[in-house]
């Protein structure tokens, strides 16, 4: 499913906004569910959520764990690697 979605994400087709906050959902119960305290994000967490902010829109980032200002600094990470 992740592929499918993140395919969507590069311009292959689109993903409906619903659809995408509802992975973003599942995703983040999925990462509480394995955490007691503070939540532990893996590199592909931060990538698919990163990934994730791109296509949603900012009035729908409250389903995010994290603040936007974290999504952005991870964004910014993940472009730097892409062209170094």
């Amino acid at each position: 499913m992740l592929v499918r979605l993140l395919g969507g994400l590069t311009g292959r087709g689109r993903v409906p906004q619903l659809q995408l906050e509802n992975a973003v959902l599942r995703h983040r119960v999925r990462v509480l569910r394995r955490t007691v305290r503070r939540p532990e994000l893996k590199d592909r967490d931060r990538t698919f959520l990163a990934a994730a902010s791109r296509a949603l829109s900012r009035d729908r980032w409250a389903s995010f764990v994290i603040t936007p200002q974290t999504l952005l600094r991870w964004h910014r990470a993940l472009v730097r690697r892409k062209w170094t």
